[in-house]
Parts: C-alpha cells; sequence; structure tokens
C-alpha cells in the first residue's frame, strides 16, 4: 500500500467514528426527549373516580 492510502483510510475511517458517536448521542438525546414526553402524557391523565361505576356504564332506555 502506498503512504497516501493508508493516511487516507485512516482519515476516513476517524471521520466513521466521529460521525457514529455523533448519531449516537444525537439518537440518546432524542430518546431523553421521548422519555420526557411520554411521562409528561402519563402524568396529564386524570386519576380515576372515587367510584369505579361511574363512567363505565351507558344506560340506555328504549
Amino acid at each position: 500500500m502506498d503512504v497516501s492510502q493508508i493516511t487516507s483510510t485512516a482519515s476516513g475511517l476517524d471521520n466513521l467514528d466521529l460521525g457514529s458517536k455523533v448519531n449516537t448521542i444525537l439518537l440518546k438525546k432524542t430518546l431523553d426527549n421521548q422519555q420526557e414526553t411520554i411521562a409528561s402524557i402519563i402524568n396529564s391523565v386524570p386519576a380515576l373516580p372515587s367510584n369505579p361505576a361511574i363512567g363505565r356504564n351507558i344506560n340506555i332506555t328504549v
């Protein structure tokens, strides 16, 4: 192999490693953001009423 090919290959692998690290960090931040969003959605769901039958039965009169 020529010296210039070795340096070119090494530089290419270094760029690939950096890109991989950046993508991993971005993925972690995205997953953390989604986790926070889902947690806030779950916390915004109102609690069930004290009487569990309220809101679960439909009375139909014909």
